[in-house]
């Protein structure tokens, strides 16, 4: 009886955390579909005759504020620096588990620090190096994300490396595989699990990520999707809701999506890395 108790009163628990937070995502989704006035005068309201502007406010985003160049950019940024982090951490994570000398040690602790030290004690020198180093361009910035995703990354495919069993890679360069083919033939498909967990980890946090593409591009000629938004509020506080409404839910769709169709695989990827080590 009293499990019982404890369970319901645990789901009704978590069912009120979950609508609040889901309200937030509904209040902006309803939003989207109203007219610019009745947005501020009456915000939780839901769309009726008299405010409903049907795509009005996404057909202003999209074509008054270039939202689909901001969104091609964020894609392209997004694709490439995660499928960099993927193969450049999954390898070194390789290495530095199989190759046990001080080098690696080093390399390994240096990926860990990297997660711990805030980007806000880096990001002016970091901004004021990428300018000098002309990494002002979608194809520099995924440099950088490399560095700040490696750290995450490599700590996570270290975890999964050390359960593969030696004699996997050993039976393959006695066949005659080359290192970078043992890695690539026989290693990287054992991984699937965790690529596929890091991947979406990765995607998430650069998608969504604001202040490092704010920080290093030339915002005159590229503009991410947070970066567009942010840009749709005008000077003198002219802020316009319903576009800004329309493309909060058009950025937050993808990765909704994203989420969902991949979630299992976070659970399973997570618990793949989490062994002795």
């Amino acid at each position: 009886m009293k499990s019982k108790i404890s369970r319901i009163f645990g789901s009704g628990i978590l069912s009120i955390l979950s609508i609040f937070w889901i309200a937030p995502i509904a209040i902006v989704l309803f939003n989207s579909f109203k007219s610019k006035v009745w947005i501020n005068s009456d915000p939780f309201s839901l769309p009726n005759g008299e405010t409903f502007a049907g795509l009005e406010n996404y057909k202003e985003a999209i074509n008054g504020y270039d939202l689909l160049q901001a969104v091609f950019i964020t894609v392209f940024i997004t694709v490439v620096s995660v499928a960099v982090i993927l193969i450049c951490t999954s390898m070194c994570a390789w290495f530095i588990t199989r190759i046990k000398n001080k080098v690696t040690k080093a390399i390994y602790i240096l990926c860990i620090f990297s997660m711990v030290v805030p980007f806000q004690m880096v990001m002016f020198t970091l901004s004021k190096i990428a300018n000098i180093l002309g990494l002002t361009t979608p194809w520099g910035i995924v440099i950088i994300y490399l560095g700040f995703g490696a750290g995450l990354a490599v700590f996570m495919f270290c975890g999964f490396v050390k359960s593969i069993p030696k004699e996997i890679e050993e039976a393959a360069m006695i066949d005659g595989c080359t290192p970078l083919q043992t890695f690539f033939r026989v290693v990287l498909p054992i991984m699937k699990p965790t690529y596929i967990s890091v991947g979406i980890l990765e995607t998430m946090w650069i998608w969504n990520d604001f202040l490092l593409p704010y920080l290093v591009l030339d915002i005159n000629k590229y503009k991410t999707l947070s970066i567009a938004i942010q840009y749709m509020k005008g000077s003198y506080g002219r802020v316009d809701m319903g576009a800004i409404m329309a493309a909060l839910i058009l950025a937050v769709i993808p990765v909704i999506i994203f989420y969902l169709s991949c979630q299992k695989h976070i659970i399973k990827g997570v618990a793949a890395g989490a062994v002795k080590g």
